[in-house]
């Protein structure tokens, strides 16, 4: 993994794209505590991660261009006997150099003294203000006391820049071996929703479902989740954001379960609603069908020249269209959409950018404040829904506590769109074939 020649492309790309004369510093995500001496997992700063592929915490990226030389300096953890016993191997500084590809490498013992060094003679610094406290306090003292010295001589940096500018615009426009891992997580998860279908009946619980789906990623080789599990049956699934996972699953039932895997750092994101006793009963089947129409008209807006508001667009006509057809909104349907109706039904986007992170990297509008094109090598989400509250008196008795939402991750080509997670079925009739077959001991992927 380490050493991919990914990485060291990606660094020459992003070389190319600083400001002469500057420095760029990518901290590692800090070490939180979860409770008396027990940590939350680690998992690594995604810039930092997609320019060096460097897994550790208490470690620093350092990327350096000036008089045209660059050049890629990295501070780790010193390799510590004791330490390793308790917590791990370390690939310390000469594992950096190696296994890496650092130029230089320091322990992060000597953080300080080689920051300053790195900035002799840069005139900016390339850094994320705001992520990282303990590293805000170091980069702002160090722009301090440069101010300080000017009277002395040549100053050092004068400004820091966001190097989102640069990195996440790399980032937003998938490489090959980005979308390759992209593909894997995708795989993953359409196996685990699968599997989920198969397992589910009556009487199981949100919580054991949940079971399936993790279980399934650890088994297929997901080393995490890309995002808290939602496994909502019933009137949770109207709720957006529901994460107890904790209520039985009753005959009648809708499922809403939306679950991705990570691999290799690269996350799917994927939300599929089906029926907990197999069989969709006529009103579930009807809003799903608007529900579905509405995903499909969107993913066929994911093509370069198109909006990303556009795909958003599309979703609000067909699902405003579905409900005025069942009766949930009467009116002129571009009024309703002018108006703001249809949000009583369909209250959040119909997607979002996805990569290394579930809510991934990359501006949505251009300098202008105009939606952003869409040009090939760009991923997204498309996830419309309906969410009927329990509680809705206006609405026919036979709609309320209908939630459903369909999800798939798109990716931007140079010709028709391309969905990474079309092996979870999604029509009525491939739902429901799939759940009437036996789950699978273990399930697998090709």
């Amino acid at each position: 993994m380490a050493q991919d020649p990914i990485y060291a492309a990606r660094r020459d790309t992003f070389f190319d794209l600083m400001p002469e004369n500057s420095l760029a510093i990518f901290p590692s995500s800090p070490v939180r505590a979860r409770n008396n001496d027990v940590d939350h997992e680690f998992r690594q700063d995604s810039d930092l991660f997609y320019l060096s592929g460097f897994p550790e915490p208490e470690s620093v990226v350092l990327m350096s261009r000036q008089g045209g030389e660059q050049s890629f300096s990295m501070v780790v953890r010193p390799r510590d006997k004791m330490r390793e016993i308790w917590d791990g191997k370390r690939y310390g500084v000469e594992g950096a150099k190696s296994e890496f590809g650092a130029d230089e490498a320091f322990t992060v013992n000597d953080l300080a003294e080689t920051l300053q060094k790195a900035l002799e003679g840069k005139r900016a610094i390339l850094y994320a203000l705001g992520t990282n406290t303990e590293m805000d306090e170091r980069v702002l003292g160090l722009l301090s006391r440069s101010r300080r010295m000017k009277r002395k001589g040549p100053g050092g940096p004068i400004r820091v820049h966001d190097p989102a500018e640069f990195v996440h615009e790399m980032r937003l426009r998938k490489d090959d071996a980005g979308l390759s891992r992209m593909q894997r997580a995708a795989d993953i998860t359409a196996a685990a929703h699968n599997a989920a279908m198969r397992a589910t009946s009556p009487g199981m619980t949100e919580r054991q479902v949940q079971a399936v789906i993790e279980g399934t990623f650890r088994i297929l080789g997901s080393a995490r989740n890309g995002y808290p599990c939602i496994v909502a049956g019933g009137d949770n699934a109207t709720i957006l954001h529901y994460n107890e996972n904790d209520q039985p699953l009753g005959d009648g039932d809708l499922l809403l379960i939306d679950a991705g895997a990570e691999y290799d750092y690269y996350t799917a994101d994927v939300t599929r609603t089906f029926p907990v006793s197999g069989k969709f009963t006529e009103a579930q089947r009807e809003i799903y069908e608007i529900v579905l129409a509405a995903q499909l008209a969107s993913i066929d807006r994911c093509r370069p020249g198109n909006t990303f508001d556009s795909v958003h667009d599309i979703s609000v006509q067909v699902l405003t269209e579905g409900l005025v057809r069942v009766g949930l909104l009467e009116g002129e349907v571009n009024e309703l959409i002018e108006s703001g109706a249809y949000k009583r039904f369909y209250m959040h986007r119909t997607g979002h950018w996805i990569g290394m992170d579930v809510h991934d990297v990359g501006e949505y509008f251009d300098g202008e404040g105009e939606s952003r094109i869409l040009a090939p090598g760009m991923a997204l989400t498309v996830e419309p829904g309906l969410y009927i509250g329990p509680d809705d008196e206006e609405a026919d008795p036979k709609y309320r506590g209908i939630g459903i939402r369909i999800e798939d991750d798109i990716v931007v080509t140079d010709g028709e769109p391309l969905n990474l997670t079309s092996a979870c079925p999604k029509s009525v009739e491939d739902i429901e074939g799939l759940m009437a077959e036996a789950a699978p001991e273990f399930p697998s992927i090709a």
